[in-house]
């Protein structure tokens, strides 16, 4: 894990586009709780599941002050189909695409194979990381501890 994921930092406000295209800027969500949840690549089983979790729990991330947002380098077009097969409609899946791998990069979560760690990430409402975890690539993440975090 990179010293720059410590928790109490900052993190550096960013906008991606997600599957529909829309952007997602990170500062307009101040006064929430965000969880940014890295998986290596779209398409795969893990990172389906990964997402999938969040999605089957969206309400519970709204009733905690939060929204949980899927990151990866795939882009915006590879994102769209993925969320139709994966039936993904309420939980935004954001493209890290191009500059490749920014975001991942500037949290130290990008990895020299060109794409992030699984890890999840928890903002707090001003912006600061309240909670992180990497995982290994082939690793779920274990939705309980994450909504854990959250509820915190």
């Amino acid at each position: 894990m990179a010293a720059s994921l410590a928790a109490g930092k900052s993190v550096k406000d960013f906008t991606l586009k997600d599957q529909n295209g829309q952007d997602f800027t990170l500062s307009a969500f101040k006064g929430k709780k965000v969880l940014l949840s890295f998986h290596p690549l779209a398409w795969t089983s893990i990172c389906a599941k990964q997402m999938q979790a969040l999605e089957k729990n969206v309400k519970v991330f709204e009733k905690a002050g939060a929204v949980a947002v899927g990151l990866s380098v795939d882009s915006v077009p590879c994102k769209t189909a993925w969320a139709k097969s994966l039936k993904i409609r309420k939980t935004r899946l954001l493209a890290d695409f191009w500059p490749h791998g920014k975001v991942a990069a500037s949290l130290g979560l990008f990895r020299k194979e060109g794409f992030s760690e699984r890890a999840n990430i928890l903002v707090d409402e001003k912006g600061k990381v309240a909670w992180i975890r990497v995982y290994p690539v082939r690793e779920l993440p274990d939705i309980r501890e994450v909504l854990a975090a959250v509820k915190k």
